[in-house]
């Protein structure tokens, strides 16, 4: 299945859960898409809730289904819980961090920079978004693309990048301090249930 490009909002209503982890897309309507309106949810059944709990998360960090289900394989071999793992390894995705950094107001958009070869990662440039970046490794705005738009746009918003990142937006950089706790995640999903679908 290739990456999804279409409507963002409608699929965060679909999937009753907000992809973009502003709460935006929910706000004015908080029922699912279609023509009738808002309509009765049908209770879904255990692996129902397995699958739209994988759908959340791979929607939300924007991965196919092949790189999602490569990432879980790889997480579940680690030591550790399976799901915190996977959970950990999204999040050191290139694109994540230049998400999370602030330099870009979506991980679509981060991407989008990552691919267009606007970042460098310890001094050289890298334009594969999956790339993982190892703690200490330092992701700044390659200098010819310093004066974009959209990147000082992004800084301006005032988005608050976590503690595991450390900004300096005055120089278009940042540092990926140490591996996220799972604390510092989204709270609003449950990787259990993603463990649950892969070992079925």
């Amino acid at each position: 299945m290739a990456r999804y490009t279409g409507p963002i909002y409608k699929k965060s209503r679909r999937l009753s859960f907000s992809v973009l982890e502003t709460g935006e897309e929910l706000k004015k309507r908080q029922y699912a898409p279609g023509q009738h309106g808002p309509t009765k949810r049908v209770k879904l059944s255990g692996y129902g809730t397995q699958l739209r709990e994988k759908q959340r998360i791979r929607y939300m960090y924007g991965l196919n289904e092949k790189q999602f289900s490569n990432l879980f394989q790889k997480a579940s071999r680690m030591e550790g819980m399976a799901g915190v793992n996977f959970l950990v390894l999204l999040e050191s995705r290139l694109d994540n961090l230049v998400y999370r950094m602030g330099f870009a107001r979506t991980r679509k958009a981060a991407r989008q920079l990552v691919n267009h070869g606007h970042i460098e990662v310890n001094g050289k440039k890298v334009d594969i978004p999956s790339a993982e970046i190892k703690p200490g490794s330092v992701i700044a705005v390659r200098e010819n693309a310093r004066s974009m738009q959209v990147i000082n746009e992004a800084l301006e918003s005032n988005i608050t990048a976590p503690a595991f990142v450390d900004v300096d937006k005055e120089n278009k950089k940042g540092t990926y301090v140490r591996l996220p706790e799972r604390s510092e995640l989204n709270g609003d999903i449950n990787e259990a249930l993603v463990v649950e679908y892969y070992n079925r």
